[in-house]
């Protein structure tokens, strides 16, 4: 009887370690199928890209002592699940530390797998144009521009929480006034910490 007790309660204590050995197994793929899940759900960030920039002839040359900057923005929403609500945008154009231009962007909802065309001028900071001028007439111009906004991504009828998009670029302008080298698109990337700007505070 004593034998047959022990050989009973091995069984027994066998069966419980596969039983919680399934159950651990099937946490665990609930839990891998809720992560591809999230992945294949979780949106992408909008994509930014200057596709044009233009400085009239006439603001470069003969001296000129005010100036524009023409400039084609592209925004783009890769989502096919999610649309997206944009914040009021702030654009920025930099030489050096020093603000050229700025042009703020009302808010927008863009749709799921849209694009949208951003195409305006502004007028430069006429403290600052002379230094621009003299760069682009030497070939030796590059021109910063950061973009600051916040965003909410709409999901299955669902908004998420703002996420504050921080991006910038480098922009080599030559002679002729616009994109310069092989890159003839600059498409905008997450700033780094250093920037500093006062256009809005988060």
């Amino acid at each position: 009887m004593a034998i047959c007790s022990s050989l009973f309660g091995k069984m027994c204590e066998s069966e419980n370690k596969h039983f919680y050995l399934c159950v651990l197994e099937i946490f665990a793929l609930l839990g891998l199928l809720a992560l591809v899940l999230w992945l294949s759900l979780r949106p992408k960030s909008p994509c930014y890209t200057i596709v044009d920039i233009t400085i009239p002839n006439s603001d470069i040359e003969n001296g000129a002592q005010n100036g524009s900057i023409v400039y084609v923005l592209e925004i783009e929403n890769s989502n096919k699940d999610s649309s997206i609500f944009y914040d009021t945008s702030v654009l920025t154009f930099y030489y050096g530390q020093d603000k050229v231009a700025e042009k703020t962007i009302p808010p927008f909802h863009q749709g799921r797998s849209k694009t949208r065309t951003v195409m305006d001028d502004i007028d430069a900071n006429p403290q600052v144009w002379r230094a621009v001028r003299n760069s682009i007439s030497n070939a030796t111009a590059e021109l910063k521009v950061t973009l600051l906004t916040k965003i909410r991504y709409k999901t299955w009828g669902i908004k998420s929480k703002r996420h504050g998009q921080d991006l910038q670029g480098a922009l080599p302008i030559g002679k002729d006034g616009k994109l310069s080298g092989k890159k003839k698109k600059i498409k905008l990337s997450h700033a780094s910490k250093k920037l500093r700007r006062n256009s809005l505070r988060f």
